[in-house]
């Protein structure tokens, strides 16, 4: 047999197996720990990719019976109060917890039905957090998500898109923000798909019926709105049936990194050949306006103003122009909303007022049809006369607010107003000698302003018969004339950002003669010196007695203004 080795059984020189001395044979490091090895040369990074993988399991995903073609959302606020939020005006804290109506999403779900399967969302008015909303979010499952972006809730606005985007939805915005810097909304923000600049309505479905390939499932309304609306108007396909992106006006988009913004859609000449808002899809319940007994909702009679005031942000949308409906067309959606149940109306215009006959036609048939409604407005004060006064109460009419902004002629001069004091005056009286009650805005800080012209309007404003003051700040919003002359003159006060501006608690304003500091101090003592009075303490107290429902969120109010009061500081 061959030989072995004595290593090769481990026993020692002396024939035995025991190590007498101890010692144990040498082992090999490489063996016993893999740290001793040689570090392997560098290697190019190869790293796995699934993103295909992910993408495709988001296209296949089932979808859920409850899911909708397009998502209409007013998304939950950024501080969970209440806020102010509508189609062509910007987003602001309610002081007065008023519950605005979302009816421009009605509108346009009016406009996109039955072709499209809707849904909306009012998460400000269901008093809806972040958690809830995504798990709304994932029960909908919507393709595509439609939201209003403003500029004191702008990127809150853009979150909601983001978790849109991320469940594979293609997001959209319209609103007061982004018409006038679409690129500059865009830019910043990827989760941003598509912008509508200006009117919406019209352009929200020829966007969804060519990326759907439902231009052919028109029905004969909504094909009578494009062709009157535009005479140059046609679908936006190639010759091999594809979508030409770039034909479909009143649309920013992205071409591959590229932000595009196409030309501008016209106006809807007659709104009346609108088809009525789709009300029962808004949780009409939640609505509410102080003074007002149970909920309220909105009627738009009318598009535009024709007043040249250089702060309305509603010019950047609607502009000069002014378009109204037919009082037969108000009506029918009156009824609508009678039916209901909604006994409580808002005629929600730029200015109610802009066309006597208009109103005078509709107050005839209010009547004439006993539809027994109580209803608000708002006007100027150089566009009402005695005789239509009486006529809108004896329709209902029960509350008129006005845009009065200052006391001091040569500010409302300045503005562009062009009505003054004395008009203000003369009109608020024939309102409350007509059984109306009267609701005043004024504006603190518009150009010229002093601390003197602020007294001045604090003392016009307690020889009014008001029955409710507001105060804000004024506001240079992006596309308005006053915005253009704050940056022309550096009144832009350094480092602050939009979602700063909300009227009431914050400004970008800084004059050489009325700091950001003391611009907020006077609008609290404006309010202070006008509400701590025996007349308007009154009105409150009558406010929080008239309708138990109500007694609770009267209190809030009541409450949030004590707190706003006292957190203001008497520099």
């Amino acid at each position: 047999m061959g030989s072995v080795k004595l290593d090769d059984i481990g026993v020692g020189t002396n024939g035995n197996n025991d190590n007498k001395n101890g010692s144990e044979k040498k082992k090999d490091p490489a063996r016993e720990n893999l740290g001793s090895r040689p570090i392997r040369n560098l290697r190019m990074a190869d790293f796995p990719n699934a993103d295909a993988i992910v993408h495709q399991g988001l296209l296949e995903e089932a979808r859920p019976e409850t899911a909708v073609d397009i998502l209409l959302v007013n998304p939950p606020t950024p501080d969970g109060e209440l806020w102010i939020r509508t189609q062509h005006r910007v987003g602001r804290r309610t002081r007065e917890n008023m519950v605005w109506p979302q009816v421009s999403l009605a509108q346009m779900a009016a406009m996109l039905a039955p072709q499209h399967k809707i849904a909306i969302i009012d998460a400000n008015a269901e008093r809806m957090g972040w958690p809830e909303f995504t798990k709304k979010l994932n029960e909908l499952k919507p393709k595509y998500y439609f939201t209003q972006v403003t500029a004191p809730t702008l990127e809150n606005d853009i979150y909601g898109c983001f978790l849109a985007k991320a469940r594979g939805a293609k997001t959209i915005a319209f609103g007061t923000h982004v018409t006038p810097i679409p690129r500059e909304t865009m830019s910043p923000y990827p989760a941003l798909d598509f912008i509508l600049v200006g009117e919406p309505d019209l352009t929200i479905r020829d966007l969804l019926d060519h990326l759907e390939n439902k231009i052919d499932q028109r029905p004969e309304n909504i094909q009578k709105l494009f062709k009157d609306h535009d005479p140059t108007y046609k679908p936006s396909l190639t010759e091999d049936g594809e979508v030409e992106m770039r034909g479909i006006k009143g649309l920013v988009w992205r071409d591959k990194g590229e932000i595009v913004v196409n030309f501008t859609r016209p106006f809807i000449a007659n709104l009346s050949d609108m088809p009525h808002p789709l009300h029962h899809l808004l949780p009409l319940q939640k609505y509410r306006m102080p003074m007002i007994k149970g909920p309220f909702t909105f009627i738009v009679t009318s598009r535009g103003c024709p007043a040249g005031c250089t702060y309305c942000i509603k010019h950047v949308s609607y502009q000069y122009t002014t378009r109204i409906r037919t009082p037969e067309n108000i009506m029918e959606e009156l009824w609508i909303l009678k039916n209901l149940g909604m006994n409580n109306i808002h005629m929600y215009a730029d200015l109610f007022t802009v066309n006597r006959e208009q109103v005078m036609g509709l107050c005839k048939l209010m009547i004439e049809q006993e539809i027994n409604i109580r209803w608000t407005c708002n006007s100027r004060v150089d566009y009402v006369d005695e005789e239509l006064l009486q006529m809108m109460s004896k329709a209902g009419c029960r509350l008129i607010s006005w845009g009065i902004e200052s006391g001091n002629e040569q500010i409302l001069r300045h503005a562009r107003k062009g009505a003054y004091p004395d008009k203000a005056e003369r009109a608020l009286v024939w309102a409350h000698e007509a059984g109306i009650m009267n609701w005043g805005y004024f504006i603190i800080g518009l150009p010229g302003e002093t601390e003197d012209t602020i007294h001045q309007t604090i003392e016009f404003a307690k020889r009014l018969p008001l029955d409710i003051a507001l105060f804000h700040v004024a506001a240079p919003y992006p596309g308005t004339p006053f915005f253009f002359e704050v940056v022309e003159n550096g009144w832009f006060r350094p480092g602050t950002q939009w979602e700063q501006v909300d009227m009431d608690k914050g400004t970008v304003l800084d004059y050489p003669q009325l700091s950001a500091e003391r611009l907020l101090y006077w609008q609290r003592r404006a309010f202070r010196e006008w509400a701590f009075r025996p007349g308007p303490i009154k009105t409150y107290i009558k406010m929080l007695l008239s309708d138990t429902s109500t007694f609770k969120s009267a209190l809030n109010v009541g409450i949030q203004t004590l707190s706003w009061q006292t957190n203001s500081s008497d520099g």
